[in-house]
């Protein structure tokens, strides 16, 4: 490490100048008076921590159904351990640790109940009426769907809390408005945005054509080494991994020797644990010597500089990106793709489509304030309004309202 990139790094320093500045904030939709005892962030953060689409996350599955076994991750445990890693990045890099953590707790917020299940059944159900997506679902939630100001619908979020959840993946159109195929997940680029970005984009501005800030760029690296070391994790407890398996992945076969040679006979859960954290660690550390020696490159000189860089700066390297790729690939394969989690997984999908067939053909069905100032005739709307109630759920209510409207009880047991 140069004696340049030691003046950049690490963390216990004031705010570096790349890193945003809660008091340059662009501010909110709706304008209200500044806290005299918290940055707009860190309201920003409170006001996420506070909402219903938060708390649900409770009761949303992240891979593994909760009655499987009270043990493995929901979408808000996972919610909290990426907020850790990414509040640990944040410091490290001395951004603000609060911009963060907020976006590490928003960006999940969108998702449906039965995790990916649900949202490739709910994508497909609205493939006619506007698409689904459940990064741009969450942006609807927070500027929106969630109800508990008297001023103002949604949360009224910061432009950078917003910014940041809507486009943490990278930039969604290019310099002519075009979309990219990358930010969203896809092979080929869509045709256009989703329906409620381009809903907001003509409220507001987010600069849908730049790089995010390095506190959004923080949260999302940090939901992948999250997701990467808790579903080795869950799937060990599941018993569809094996350390001996996971003996031959890049990355993870390497530690996995290295604890067992320096804990030879260790119990298998401490081992499991070790390897787990191991995994956690050596990501962690590669994504701040990487995104030092990026910032050593750039030296950008503002939050602006960053967004107008080109590329994510706070990246894995080369090497730890190709691992990555290889362990995303095995748990592919291995768990997402597995016999005994799909069988469920499909469950979960019907569920999902029928009780959106069962909304759209008797909207009376949803509850007396999800069907207020709704004009059954435009067939569009009664649809994206059942796909806001629906998304909403947990896997908990909406098993019980299929049961309600259809009388069946599928078997995700």
């Amino acid at each position: 490490m140069s004696d340049r990139t030691r003046r950049i790094g690490l963390g216990g320093e004031p705010r570096a100048p790349w890193g945003a500045d809660p008091s340059a904030s662009r501010g909110r939709l709706h304008a209200e008076p500044t806290s005299p005892t918290r940055t707009p962030y860190q309201r920003d953060r409170d006001r996420i921590v506070h909402s219903t689409a938060f708390r649900r996350l409770a009761h949303k599955t992240q891979v593994f159904l909760p009655h499987e076994g009270d043990h493995f991750r929901s979408r808000l445990t996972h919610t909290i351990e990426v907020a850790q890693i990414a509040r640990a990045l944040a410091r490290a890099f001395r951004l603000d640790e609060d911009l963060a953590e907020a976006l590490a707790l928003g960006h999940d917020l969108g998702h449906t109940p039965f995790g990916h299940a649900g949202e490739r059944a709910m994508e497909r159900a609205m493939a006619d009426f506007g698409g689904f997506d459940h990064n741009a679902q969450t942006l609807r939630i927070v500027t929106k769907l969630e109800r508990r100001y008297a001023d103002f619908d949604g949360l009224n979020l910061s432009w950078e809390t917003l910014e940041g959840l809507v486009k943490h993946n990278g930039p969604l159109v290019d310099g002519a408005g075009r979309p990219l195929a990358a930010a969203h997940g896809m092979h080929a680029a869509p045709a256009e945005l989703p329906y409620a970005i381009r809903e907001y984009a003509a409220l507001q501005n987010l600069w849908l054509w730049s790089w995010p800030s390095l506190e959004a760029q923080c949260a999302a690296i940090a939901d992948d080494i999250a997701y990467d070391a808790h579903d080795i994790d869950d799937g060990l407890r599941a018993g569809l991994l094996d350390l001996e398996t996971l003996a031959e992945v890049p990355l993870v076969g390497t530690i996995v020797r290295e604890v067992a040679g320096r804990h030879p006979g260790l119990e298998r859960p401490r081992f499991q644990q070790e390897v787990i954290r191991r995994i956690i660690t050596r990501m962690v550390e590669d994504v701040i010597a990487a995104g030092l020696a990026r910032l050593e490159d750039h030296l950008p000189g503002s939050a602006d500089d960053v967004r107008n860089a080109g590329r994510a700066l706070v990246a894995f390297s080369p090497e730890m990106q190709a691992a990555d790729r290889a362990i995303k690939t095995f748990l592919f394969r291995t768990v997402y793709r597995a016999e005994a989690v799909m069988v469920k997984m499909r469950a979960a999908e019907g569920v999902v489509e029928a009780l959106f067939s069962t909304y759209m053909d008797e909207p009376q069905d949803l509850p007396a304030e999800w069907r207020r100032d709704l004009d059954l005739a435009d067939r569009p709307r009664v649809a994206r309004r059942v796909c806001d109630y629906i998304a909403g759920m947990t896997d908990r209510f909406a098993l019980a309202e299929h049961r309600r409207l259809t009388g069946d009880a599928p078997d995700l047991g």
